[in-house]
Formats: C-alpha cells, sequence, structure tokens
C-alpha cells in the first residue's frame, strides 16, 4: 500500500478522504480496532469517516489504498452509507484507546496511552503495533517524555481499562480542538455512555455547555444527571439564557428549582422570565442577551461590540438601540442597526443616525408561525422581541426558529438495522 508504513491515530484524525478519482468524502474521526485476549497487535478493522452531512460511516481498511499527509485515499467500489455502530470487542482508537491506563511490562510501570500507531503487515492487515506512553506517578501523570513502545510492551488495554476503572480524557478532549461544537456533540453520541461522562469531566465549564447545547434532548439529561449539582448549575450558568431555559424546561419541578438556587441570581433570573413564556412563541425562543447600544454610542463602538468572538454571526448581524437601561429589559426601544449599515458609516458617527426604525419587532406572545412568517418577509437572521411598553426584551435569531421547525429529535443519529462491513 503506498503512504505511509507506520501512521499515529493523532496524526490521523482530521485528515481529507477522497475517493478513486479525487472528490472529496470526508474526514478522518477515529480508527476501528478488534480486541484480542493474548498481547499480540490487534488488527485494524477500518476507519470511522465524517461525511460532509456530519454522519459517520465505516469504511473497511481493504478498501484504503493510499494514506499519507495529503489524506486517505479509497478504491473504487461502494461504501455501506449507513451510520457507523460500534460492535462489542470493537475499540475506537482515539474515542477510547487514548488516556487509558495500561502497565509497561518489565519495568511495571504505570503509564498512560497517549497515542498508538498502525502500521501494514504482509498480508495487507494494518495493526496497532506501536503505542507511545507517559508514565504516571501516583494519580499524576509526569510531564516527562513520551515513550515509544511495542504493543507487546504493556497489559493489553481490554475490558477492565476500557469498561470497568475510568479513564483521563484530556488526549480525547485534545483532538477536539479546533471542532465546532456540533461536531464535537457529534463525536461524544458515537462513544459509550462511560466514556461520554469521562469527557465531560474533562471538558471546562464553558465548552461543556456549547457542547451540550448540540446535543439531543435524552443526552442533554443524561450528563446533567451525571455531573454533581454544583457544577452541573455552573455550566448551566455558561449556556445561552435561551438554551439554558429549554433543558431547565425537560427537568422536573424539583430538579429544576434546585438548580436555579445553586445558579447566580442573575443567571438565573433571565432563566426563570424564558420559563414563563412558551417554548412555541417569540419570548419562548429569544435570547435575552442581544446587543444593545444608548443613541449616543458612535458607529466605532457598535462595531467593536459585533466582532466580539463569543457572539454568534447572527446575533452579531444587528445591534438595538435603546434608552437606558441597556440590559433586558431595556428602556424604550428606538431601532436597529444592521451591520451592512454600519460597515457603511463613519465611525464618529452616532448609531442614533443610522437607526432602522421602519423595521417591525416581534411581540413575546408572537406564536411559532408568525416568528417564521416575519423572518421570510424580511430576510433576516436576527429579530428584536419588544413589549407593549416598547422595551426590548431580548431578540431570536434564526437558528432558534429552525430548531423548533425541523423534526423532533432531529439531533439524535439515525437508527438503522445495519451496520457498515467489517472487512
Amino acid at each position: 500500500m503506498p503512504g505511509r508504513s507506520r501512521v499515529f491515530a493523532a496524526q490521523l484524525t482530521g485528515l481529507p478522504v477522497f475517493g478513486p478519482d479525487g472528490e472529496s468524502i470526508g474526514k478522518v474521526r477515529d480508527l476501528v480496532v478488534g480486541l484480542r485476549v493474548d498481547s499480540q497487535p490487534p488488527r485494524v478493522l477500518g476507519v470511522v469517516v465524517e461525511l460532509a452531512t456530519r454522519r459517520r460511516v465505516f469504511v473497511p481498511m481493504l478498501r484504503v489504498t493510499t494514506i499519507d499527509s495529503a489524506g486517505i485515499t479509497l478504491a473504487t467500489g461502494s461504501v455501506n452509507m449507513r451510520h457507523f455502530t460500534q460492535r462489542p470487542n470493537e475499540v475506537l482508537v482515539v474515542g477510547q484507546l487514548l488516556d487509558a491506563r495500561v502497565q509497561v511490562r518489565g519495568s511495571g510501570a504505570q503509564a498512560v496511552v497517549v497515542d498508538a500507531a498502525m502500521e501494514p503487515t504482509r498480508s495487507r492487515d494494518w495493526v496497532v503495533d506501536r503505542v507511545a506512553v507517559r508514565e504516571r506517578a501516583g494519580r499524576l501523570v509526569r510531564r516527562g517524555p513520551v515513550r515509544v513502545v511495542d504493543w507487546g510492551e504493556i497489559t493489553a488495554p481490554g475490558v477492565v481499562e476500557l469498561n470497568g476503572s475510568p479513564q483521563d480524557a484530556h488526549q480525547l478532549v485534545a483532538s477536539f480542538e479546533g471542532m465546532r461544537a456540533a461536531d464535537v456533540a457529534t463525536a461524544l453520541q458515537d462513544l459509550p455512555a462511560k466514556r461520554r461522562h469521562e469527557v465531560a469531566d474533562a471538558l471546562d465549564d464553558e465548552r461543556l455547555a456549547d457542547v451540550l447545547a448540540e446535543l439531543p434532548e435524552d443526552d442533554q439529561m443524561d450528563l446533567l444527571k451525571h455531573l454533581d449539582e454544583e457544577r452541573g448549575a455552573d455550566v448551566l450558568e455558561a449556556m445561552d439564557p435561551d438554551d439554558a431555559a429549554d433543558l431547565l424546561a425537560e427537568l422536573s419541578e424539583g430538579d429544576k428549582e434546585r438548580f436555579l438556587e445553586l445558579m447566580e441570581p442573575e443567571e438565573s433570573a433571565q432563566a426563570k422570565r424564558l420559563l414563563g413564556y412558551s417554548a412555541d412563541t417569540a419570548g419562548g425562543l429569544m435570547t435575552p442577551e442581544p446587543i444593545v447600544l444608548t443613541p449616543d454610542s458612535t458607529i466605532a463602538e457598535a462595531l467593536a461590540r459585533v466582532r466580539n468572538p463569543d457572539i454568534t454571526p447572527a446575533l452579531a448581524s444587528m445591534v438595538f438601540v435603546c434608552r437606558p437601561p441597556s440590559a433586558t429589559p431595556t428602556g424604550r426601544y428606538l431601532g436597529c442597526v444592521h451591520i451592512q449599515k454600519l460597515l457603511r458609516e463613519p465611525p464618529f458617527e452616532l448609531v442614533a443616525g443610522a437607526l432602522d426604525k421602519e423595521l417591525t419587532s416581534l411581540p413575546p406572545t408572537a406564536p411559532l408561525l408568525e416568528v417564521t412568517r416575519y423572518f421570510a418577509n424580511y430576510n433576516l437572521v436576527c429579530a428584536p422581541v419588544v413589549d407593549d411598553e416598547d422595551h426590548l426584551l431580548g431578540a431570536i435569531t434564526v437558528d432558534d426558529v429552525l430548531d423548533h421547525l425541523l423534526p423532533e429529535g432531529w439531533r439524535e443519529r439515525p437508527q438503522t438495522t445495519e451496520v457498515g462491513t467489517r472487512a
């Protein structure tokens, strides 16, 4: 097989996958190996490939013709497009093997797997023959050099290590660096529940909050139940208020009240306000944290606010101008300024001079159908929600609308009765 003779898993993940004619198919997300009861290197069964649609499929190693720094090329033939489902006695190298605790034979040293290398055999099979390990000192991992040892030099990380005692997840979390929260959520859905919990424990509150918002309700509830209540409240605080309110609405009254009591007063007050609206109304769809400026703010100040990387592109498409106070519910709502208008105006001018006063606003009681028609009529990605007394209550973004228009359970993986052939 042309290309590399030895490939480390951490270098392989994220590489593009091409068809025989050079067409882009997707990206490598993991390797699937078969567990063995002896100390022989496990055989690599195939590659988990994430398609452009974010579906993950299994590609047998016999279909792989080339592996190099440019990516993986597949041979001609069909690929089973069923969603990848892990079978018993199979292990995901990145998802499960990395961070596994092992023992180095001879020295007896306790170590953690930080990478694994595969290479082809004469029979065209690929095996994981080498592993990179870092020794542990008690519960701590020494920050010394990484050792690369033969597979046979470690105790095989079988059922006890991968399915019993807890693993660290820092190596797996590191592989998520640079990935969008939605893609990390997709990856988590493919992991066993135990491993998902370990990853949740290793993620910081802000990152976990972003990922949690992209998961199906059942997975959200499972992870929130796994966290202790103090940390669960911290993660809810880190979520966008509308996402946090949606999750709290799924809890029992007792659990909801406990989390609201543990949250910071300002955060819990926003969540309570959103919980007061029906989920399929403008009030239930909105976020209470749009970009709000006073009329004496300059165009330059407005542009500085929309440049904030923590603000979504949809929310950054429009700033709202109101009398003080600027926190929602604000003082009198005066109008909005579209980002295109901000880019065309001199930076020293006031936002009050660039207002769009003609755009109508949505009342918090507007039903989902009315909100949908509003976005379609005005070709917007963000819209103001204003009460009868002209107070700005929040803003709705188009992604909030789509979440409620798509079929229930759209985030969940397709359930299939067959899986990709393990060739």
